[in-house]
């Protein structure tokens, strides 16, 4: 209680009110009862009239005996008065009496004899109702062995939040003996800045009334105990019966097993939940330097502060294939990604993406990749950072960084070791765990696989391409009356390579024929047939067969390829005529550039692919001027998954409308604003401008 709050004990004023209960003497309704000499009642308070029933006037002058004691009790009742009177010595016990109503009722007396200044003797008789002395007795003892014995630890702190009272339990808690809390503020005890939250919680309570329950959880240490404990505290104000504050009344229960589990459940739950990111972000391409980025990405900063990607170089160069090391053998690596959570010496310690370097037998990733199995160094000291780093530089940058703790995880997919992730804490004060391990091996593991389908992506891919680009033509260093120039990209989304293909074939009489296809489908196989079509369009081309002729013939070998048709644009050029003749089965239309004139795409007939069998071609005559540009291209420059296709032929048409620019600049023009990085299909483009010719001059003979 504070000086502000009633009175205080040193402040020399009295407590209480007359008209207010004042606490426990009102609980009892203790009775005062005087008797002279002679055993009259000469003084009966209040509180007689309520224990006994009889108001004051028909109390006084009686004697007591006659009053409230049953005539067989009579003898026993003016034995004990005698004894008190003669003796002086006070009598304390039970007594039944009867009350105004007849009923006989149990009283616990305290007798006593007093002497006036007259030496007169008084006999001074203080009653209670026996009931209910012994349940206030049951409540007192209840309390205190409830404060006592309880488990839970229990503090009462005044209204200046000084310790009155602390149980076994908080003592021991707190490890500080009870006496050494008692008159000390809570901040005294529980100095640490975290228990700010609590003082501010009391303050509250005593302000407001408002218990609270179970609503604060501190974790932290206290003076006695250096582990560390998760308390839940809950607090309400003590009030006394007239509701003046007493003070507050903290109560706390160690919860550090259900904190620790609660704890555990919640890394739980983020481990399963990076395991799930993993999952999704890693492996979104069939790119190894960008799955390798991927993981990167998911391992930071979430379980480590700095993380190295490197594969065994022999992983990659296909012209080198081999083992991991062997025991006493060095290891070559490639790095992938290095990533980290902040700007720090450690990344300088690692390998750039794309740098091969060699570790020596000792090092922790030459061990890793020769055991296949993950290292844990809990906490690395100077010896261990010189077996993680590849170098003593390396090594220094490391213990500049503040690295503290390290793991190496192999990178294992399909029985085959690939590399290694090395992971780092600096930073991050926690040291690396068993369950941080099996975490790291579980990304590694499924990062493993997604880079080895990447590589095995790769090396088709490099495969296809090669094959491809050995079966596209190279120009002719001169064609009458024409200048070309060409592109092949291909896909850089796809999983395998296309079957777009371009071909441009010096005829007799001066006559160029130009080819663009596409056949449906990818891989080796897709550009195989591409090949045997090109192959076949060359022959027929020799013939000097009409150009829905040749695609009548190329038809019939297609229709032979299982599984396969194409699309095929098929144009001779005659110079002499300034003529050109074209015929299209199934492909998008070429664009003409006149000089002078708005781009536009041929009126052709579409015809139907290549393998469909059984319809006609046609062929259509159109004259070509000088420095007109003829424009074939496969859908790959134009068709989008989300763009209608007639907004991406206008879109090239706009491109082509720009004068005086180069065949390669138009090219490279087209390339750059009608491809994106995600486009799933690859792109042969031919561009064509006709060049004056003498008519006069020699046919050229092939």
């Amino acid at each position: 209680m504070s000086a502000t709050e009633g009175g205080r004990a040193d402040s020399g004023q009295p407590e209480g009110s007359a008209s207010q209960p004042s606490g426990l003497m009102d609980l009892l309704g203790v009775a005062a009862v005087l008797l002279d000499a002679e055993g009259r009642i000469v003084l009966w308070s209040p509180q007689a009239e309520e224990l006994y029933g009889y108001p004051a006037e028909e109390a006084l002058g009686r004697y007591a005996a006659s009053l409230f004691v049953r005539e067989q009790h009579w003898e026993l009742m003016i034995k004990l008065f005698a004894q008190v009177m003669e003796t002086g010595e006070g009598w304390a016990g039970t007594f039944p009496i009867r009350h105004k109503d007849g009923t006989t009722r149990l009283v616990e007396f305290r007798n006593m004899r007093l002497l006036d200044d007259r030496g007169d003797f008084y006999a001074l008789g203080l009653g209670a109702d026996e009931s209910t002395l012994r349940e206030l007795e049951r409540d007192v003892a209840l309390s205190t062995r409830l404060v006592s014995q309880s488990p839970i630890g229990l503090a009462i702190l005044d209204t200046d939040l000084r310790y009155v009272t602390v149980n076994p339990a908080l003592e021991r808690m707190h490890g500080i003996p009870a006496k050494d809390h008692l008159g000390r503020h809570y901040r005294e005890i529980m100095t640490a800045a975290k228990f700010g939250v609590p003082e501010a919680a009391m303050k509250e309570v005593l302000k407001t009334g408002l218990p609270m329950v179970d609503q604060s959880t501190v974790v932290g240490r206290t003076p006695g105990d250096p582990d560390e404990h998760a308390w839940s505290i809950s607090l309400y104000r003590l009030e006394d019966p007239r509701g003046r504050v007493l003070g507050v009344a903290d109560l706390v229960v160690d919860v550090t097993d259900r904190y620790q589990a609660a704890m555990e459940a919640a890394e739980a739950r983020r481990r399963l939940a990076l395991i799930a990111d993993g999952s999704a972000r890693i492996g979104t391409s069939l790119e190894v330097e960008q799955t390798a980025r991927e993981l990167a990405e998911v391992v930071v900063p979430e379980l480590a502060d700095v993380v190295a990607v490197d594969v065994l170089d022999s992983v990659l160069d296909e012209r080198r294939p081999g083992p991991a090391p062997r025991d006493g053998g060095a290891a070559l690596f490639r790095a992938l990604a290095v990533r980290a959570a902040y700007a720090t010496e450690a990344v300088q310690a690692a390998d750039p993406p794309g740098e091969i370097a060699a570790y020596a037998a000792d090092r922790v990733a030459t061990e890793t990749v020769r055991t296949g199995r993950p290292i844990l160094i809990s906490h690395a000291d100077d010896n261990d950072l010189a077996r993680i780093a590849r170098d003593g530089h390396a090594a220094a940058l490391l213990a500049r960084a503040g690295v503290h703790s390290y793991m190496s995880v192999p990178l294992i997919a399909r029985g085959d070791i690939l590399g290694f992730l090395g992971l780092t804490r600096a930073r991050n004060p926690v040291s690396f765990g068993e369950d941080d391990l099996a975490l790291a091996v579980e990304l590694a593991s499924r990062a493993a696989v997604c880079i080895d389908n990447a590589r095995t992506h790769q090396t088709m891919r490099n495969a296809a391409e090669t094959l491809q680009r050995s079966l596209l033509p190279s120009h002719p260093p001169h064609l009458p009356g024409l200048q070309i120039a060409s592109r092949y990209r291909p896909a850089q989304a796809s999983y395998e390579i296309g079957g777009d293909w371009y071909d441009v074939l010096p005829l007799d009489g001066d006559k160029t024929a130009l080819v663009v296809g596409d056949v449906m489908g990818s891989g080796i196989d897709a550009a195989a047939t591409m090949g045997r079509l090109r192959t076949a369009t060359s022959a027929f081309a020799d013939l000097d067969l009409a150009p829905d002729q040749v695609l009548r013939h190329l038809d019939k070998i297609t229709t032979g390829l299982e599984h396969y048709i194409a699309t095929c644009v098929y144009a001779v050029y005659d110079p002499h005529r300034a003529e050109c003749r074209i015929a299209n089965a199934g492909h998008l239309p070429p664009a003409l550039v006149r000089s002078g004139k708005r781009p536009e795409l041929l009126d052709l007939p579409t015809g139907t692919p290549l393998g469909v069998g059984g319809v006609p071609f046609e062929t259509k005559t159109f004259g070509l001027g000088p420095g007109d540009q003829l424009v074939l291209y496969t859908d790959g420059l134009v068709e989008t998954r989300h763009d209608p296709i007639d907004e991406r032929l206008g879109t090239l048409l706009a491109l082509l409308d720009v004068p005086d620019r180069s065949l390669e600049e138009t090219c490279d023009r087209l390339l750059r604003e009608l491809r994106r990085p995600e486009d799933p299909d690859d792109v042969a483009l031919l561009v064509c401008q006709t060049q004056p010719f003498t008519l006069g001059s020699e046919p050229r003979q092939r």
